[in-house]
């Protein structure tokens, strides 16, 4: 039930990213042009007008059959690394599970390669929970092996000092790449404070839960959440794609807002969010 929640976000998350990414020239990017076409449409159209004059078009999002359009596919003709690299830049001497969990789902959604960033202390713990992952404790040192990634996952067990100022020139040389950047828990806290980083950057995606989107709000917008805040935020925040999670899904690039209502685990433990940030 876990691993179904995960993926109905993942679906959700799909659609937005389509509209984003299929106007980049990246080659790392081309193969994500097909989710446009494997969209197929939704249901439950709906047209919202802010007080800002924001007109947004919300679309209840076909998830299970997107999830089964975008998942690779097993091609004996393909080398390793063709159906995906992923990086993850988290894990810390107190939070260990949530790179795992992001990583992990990486692999498990169909990507080739895995590898974890992590702080010298973390390495041995993350070793120790899969074989697959491929872990470097190199956090603090180096950024050579950014361009590499079709994808970083940023934020998953990070932690916050001494390491964000680190994360920071991650992120800018990720971007500086069009490496695509999935932002989650600490990193988040990083973006709400430091919001040039993601700033009109059409890759990055923010996938906060009720607390991370609250304190992007406050933060942010100088205010507290409430029904026009997500719209306000996009536009504040301008030219990035915000996965709000909830009961309710929404996801939108400034443009459709696309949600996803299907009921998954009823449980809401740690791990939840990992497990979407790295299957997106």
């Amino acid at each position: 039930m876990l691993v179904n929640h995960g993926m109905n976000q993942l679906a959700s998350l799909s659609i937005a990213r389509s509209y984003s990414f299929a106007s980049s020239i990246a080659a790392v990017l081309r193969r994500q042009s097909f989710l446009i076409r494997a969209r197929g449409g939704g249901v439950h159209n709906k047209v919202h007008s802010t007080t800002a004059g924001i007109t947004m078009q919300e679309t209840e999002a076909d998830a299970v059959s997107i999830l089964r359009a975008i998942t690779p596919t097993l091609d004996p003709t393909r080398h390793k690394g063709q159906a995906g690299k992923i990086a993850v830049i988290g894990g810390c001497r107190e939070y260990t599970g949530a790179p795992y969990f992001a990583a992990i789902s990486a692999l498990k959604i169909g990507a080739d390669l895995s590898h974890v960033f992590c702080t010298k202390d973390a390495a041995p713990v993350i070793k120790s929970y899969s074989p697959e992952l491929i872990v470097h404790p190199v956090l603090e040192e180096s950024y050579s092996w950014m361009e590499r990634f079709d994808c970083l996952v940023v934020g998953p067990g990070l932690g916050r000092d001494p390491f964000l100022d680190c994360v920071s020139e991650i992120m800018k040389q990720a971007r500086h790449s069009n490496v695509p950047i999935v932002v989650d828990g600490d990193g988040l806290f990083l973006v709400a404070n430091s919001l040039h980083l993601v700033h009109g950057y059409p890759l990055a995606v923010l996938t906060p839960n009720v607390n991370e989107y609250k304190r992007l709000v406050q933060t942010v917008l100088k205010c507290e959440p409430k029904g026009s805040t997500y719209r306000l935020l996009l536009v504040r925040i301008g030219g990035v794609t915000i996965l709000r999670k909830g009961r309710s899904d929404l996801i939108s690039d400034g443009d459709i807002v696309n949600s996803v209502s299907i009921c998954g685990s009823p449980r809401r433990c740690g791990g939840q969010g990992d497990i979407l940030s790295g299957s997106s």
